[in-house]
């Protein structure tokens, strides 16, 4: 029989402290918390060096590591690893997220990281970071510049195991040229990235002209330039973000009207809005097609290669104005997007609206800064060593004397105060003594120490001059700025226009206005304006017009040939040519194969018009003259007179003057 277990003794007496807590009060406080968070750890960049945190803190460890431009790149997942164990505790996704942007040459107008693999395009995402490989950019090189001369503050990491930059010494005004997007708790930052060379341009007029106003500055940086390129259209909410830190503009496609075939023509795409893949903008096309929103597109094909760069070819039907279909694409697709610029940044660690002046202002504060510490640190370098070289000036005049005291003195401690005594050094210079190598002894080190003496005494009166003047510390940082923009500046990409790129009204659809069809000698096909003749002007080299015909641009004619039939041709499918005033010329149009399909022998004789009744007359290469009442067919290719076999047509002309003529 099973035992029964022992009654549990009676727990302890206890007094229980229950403390009251305000709800609202301890919900206030968390969510600050975490706001405060968001916003200095995660979303806003800092307005000195233009980088979040994670951000900062990837170019950092990557400094560390010593990936610089010329060593080999390093797995990614390397990099991503080393910053969320020693930085930046906030998962392995964010760190390589924030990576990989800094290294598309499409998100960044200066890219600063050098990425090797597939670090993903504007429709598809990066490979996996086991799979990528990646190292500092040249251009980052210039941020982390001189952080080991205390050109800025470091602070324990989150676990005070570790000590990281407060901020970067940053070389490149990286927040405008990158711009920035993040959203952090009752606040977002938005800015376009902008051209360096303008950018920088602005920074020196305004240490030269600290009253300098924005109309000035936008003389040097007249708006944004984005990696991708395209058209911006508004200038006046890119005024009104530099004036208040908030403002917009559209973003337009780079497209072209060109000539795909005789008969067609095709809306070609070369540069697409900040943002926007070919992808999202082939889909949007075609769900307005299909939803019939979308009217004149024939088909679409994306051409884009490595070579050639983007080129996406929008083929329209025959007919349709190109500009007219172009306004409905810009209306209804990402051919034309808006940009919402919300300049807030942290200043002294407090989130901020700034225009340009004010982005301008802190970024060469920050860089007057880090000059005039980076200036004391090498003055108290040289300092320090010109203090050992003088000591060691002294011992090497006195070789002898030093010799002796420290050979009858019984240890080092009492040949260090026999040294200092004897010869009035301090013990920094004493020590530096009693280490000194044989080497040093010899005559030619004498003659280099001396000149390393006169050296640094120049280097110190020199770094001492720019320490008292502060228009020295302000020439030395736009002198710096320049070497920048001569090394890493590049031309513009996006143009700049002014208003709003509002729609001009145009028929979709090509008006049926009359015109004047026209056939040369070499085949080509091309419609005039109505008042235009054959007969203008003398004739182009190799080339003349053979047959004319009046029709209208929605209209039909008929292209006789030698085998006695003729071919319907839709005038709104032949190219229109503006006149030449000293020559008619043809070229431009197209070739009589691009619009019928011709037997072997077959050749083009003229044009008629073929309304119903018409009267034509033919004739042949046997001396057959005939006269033809047309009775026009559905068929595009019909007979108009029977031909012996080995008799072929050799002129036609409509019965009306001025119809027709060979």
């Amino acid at each position: 029989m099973a035992k029964r277990p022992p009654a549990s003794s009676p727990a302890e007496p206890f007094e229980e402290n229950i403390i009251d807590v305000d709800v609202a009060s301890e919900m206030q406080g968390s969510f600050l918390e975490y706001a405060y968070s968001v916003i200095y750890s995660r979303a806003l960049p800092d307005a000195r060096d233009g980088l979040k945190p994670v951000q900062r803190r990837i170019l950092y460890t990557m400094a560390n590591m010593g990936l610089r431009p010329d060593r080999g790149h390093v797995k990614s997942a390397r990099v991503v690893g080393e910053v969320m164990g020693r930085l930046h505790p906030h998962g392995d996704g964010a760190i390589y997220d924030a990576m990989v942007r800094m290294a598309q040459p499409f998100s960044f107008r200066l890219p600063l990281i050098d990425g090797h693999g597939n670090f993903g395009s504007l429709d598809d995402g990066p490979a996996a970071y086991r799979y990528t490989e990646a190292r500092l950019a040249a251009s980052a090189m210039k941020m982390t510049e001189s952080l080991e001369e205390d050109v800025v503050d470091f602070a324990a990491n989150y676990d005070g195991r570790e000590q990281e930059p407060e901020v970067l010494p940053a070389a490149i005004p990286a927040l405008l040229v990158n711009g920035a997007s993040g959203i952090a708790v009752g606040m977002a930052t938005n800015l376009p990235p902008h051209n360096l060379s303008e950018v920088i341009a602005a920074c020196r007029y305004l240490l030269k002209n600290p009253k300098a106003t924005v109309v000035d500055l936008m003389k040097y940086l007249p708006g944004p330039d984005l990696p991708t390129g395209g058209v911006i259209l508004g200038l006046d909410g890119v005024r009104d973000a530099y004036v208040e830190g908030r403002g917009s503009f559209k973003m337009r496609a780079s497209v072209a009207v060109e000539n795909v075939t005789a008969r067609r023509q095709a809306l070609v795409v070369t540069e697409l809005p900040y943002n926007i893949g070919p992808e999202k903008v082939i889909e949007k096309i075609k769900d307005g097609v299909t939803a019939k929103r979308i009217t004149g597109i024939a088909d679409i094909t994306d051409l884009s290669d490595g070579d050639r760069g983007l080129r996406l070819v929008i083929e329209l039907k025959s007919g349709f104005n190109p500009q007219a279909v172009l306004q409905q694409l810009y209306k209804l697709t990402p051919l034309e997007e808006q940009f919402s610029i919300n300049a807030v940044a942290l200043v002294n660690g407090a989130p901020q609206t700034l225009g340009l002046i004010d982005l301008l202002k802190v970024f060469l504060e920050h860089r007057i800064t880090v000059i005039r510490r980076r200036t004391q640190f090498r003055r108290t370098k040289a300092q320090e060593r010109l203090h050992l070289v003088e000591g060691l000036l002294v011992a090497i005049v006195d070789i002898d004397e030093v010799i002796q005291v420290i050979r009858s003195s019984d240890d080092t401690a009492e040949a260090r105060e026999r040294l200092m005594s004897v010869f009035e050094l301090s013990v920094i210079q004493t020590n530096f003594i009693l280490e000194m190598p044989l080497r040093r002894l010899t005559k030619f080190s004498r003659i280099e120490i001396e000149q390393e003496r006169d050296r640094l005494t120049a280097e110190i009166k020199e770094l001492s001059r720019i320490l008292e003047e502060p228009k020295a510390i302000e020439s030395l940082v736009s002198d710096e700025l320049s070497e920048v923009a001569k090394e890493f500046g590049t031309p513009r990409r996006t143009v700049l226009q002014e208003g709003d790129g509002a729609a001009v009204s145009a028929s979709l659809e090509v008006t049926d206005d009359p015109c004047v069809v026209m056939l040369s000698s070499s085949g080509l096909l091309a419609r005039f304006p109505e008042s235009t003749t054959a007969n203008t002007g003398g004739r182009t080299k190799h080339d003349v017009v053979v047959s004319s015909v009046s029709a209208t641009a929605r209209g039909t004619v008929g292209l006789v040939t030698s085998f006695g039939r003729i071919h319907k041709l839709s005038v709104v499918d032949i190219p229109a040519l503006a006149p030449n005033e000293t020559a008619m010329s043809l070229k431009g149009g197209g070739a009589v194969k691009e619009f019928v399909v011709l037997d072997k022998k077959e050749q083009p004789l003229a044009l008629v018009d073929i309304n119903e009744g018409s009267v034509l007359a033919l004739g042949t290469r046997r001396g057959v003259v005939k006269r033809v009442t047309l009775d026009i067919p559905k068929s595009d290719t019909f007979d108009v007179i029977k031909l012996d076999e080995s008799d072929e047509v050799v002129g036609a002309a409509m019965s009306k003057i001025g119809r027709a003529h060979v």
